[in-house]
């Protein structure tokens, strides 16, 4: 399938090499016109806005997934493989099973777990271990350092289900698993596959160990800039 796709009407060259995903798309248009210089749109085919501009002296685009592994598999599986995007950096909200980890500290998501089945379609004699690129995760553990942001590097469970009628969480934590979202299964499985690089990077919205810390919808949008710093640094 030729670029533009049934899903971005963009053509090559209109995305940089580096892609920050967040779900929401108004927190990609929050990151492109506070961070990027001379943002332009480059996709908004059903409300997903993708941006490209520049981010110290970078070229650096900024798209949203939507929610779920099946949608950022589609967009992610098109950039990878139409738009020659090399890099994708998912920047994302994330629930902690960790008591260590408060509102707004990070989780790096070195591996990512899952309920879901995205990995079937390759049809392996085994189990995939969905993980994240090497180079990536190391120069964002470095960069949350040096901003002095309280993070994690570890296992994140991608989950199917967002409301759960048996709650698997404690399972799942029991296993080390630092937090749960919803989409890094299969944008790592799309970049194993494409043979590109991809990096799940979650800034906690809720907690399960301290259930009265929960961020605001506008809170999720446009509060959660050192984990957006951070991705910007590794484009």
């Amino acid at each position: 399938m030729p670029a533009p796709t049934a899903h971005i009407a963009a053509q090559k060259g209109d995305f940089a090499k580096t892609v920050l995903m967040p779900g929401d798309p108004l927190r990609s248009e929050f990151i492109a016109k506070t961070y990027l210089k001379n943002p332009v749109l480059v996709n908004d085919v059903r409300g997903v806005h993708g941006y490209t501009g520049e981010y110290q002296g970078k070229r650096v685009s900024v798209m949203a997934s939507g929610m779920g592994q099946p949608s950022i598999g589609i967009y992610s599986y098109e950039l990878f493989n139409f738009f020659d995007v090399e890099n994708i950096i998912r920047v994302g909200s994330c629930g902690s099973f960790d008591p260590d980890l408060h509102l707004h500290d990070i989780i790096i998501a070195m591996g990512a777990c899952t309920d879901g089945n995205y990995a079937a379609q390759y049809r392996l004699p085994g189990t995939f271990a969905p993980i994240a690129d090497f180079e990536l995760t190391r120069r964002a553990a470095e960069e949350c350092k040096r901003l002095g942001v309280n993070y994690k590097v570890g296992n994140i469970y991608s989950s199917d289900v967002f409301y759960e009628e048996y709650e698997s969480c404690s399972a799942w934590s029991k296993m080390g698993v630092l937090g749960v979202e919803m989409e890094s299964a299969a944008l790592y499985c799309n970049a194993a596959r494409a043979g590109k690089h991809a990096l799940c990077i979650c800034t906690v919205s809720d907690s399960f160990v301290h259930p009265n810390e929960k961020a605001t919808v506008e809170e999720r949008q446009t509060s959660f800039t050192k984990m957006m710093e951070v991705a910007l640094a590794l484009a």
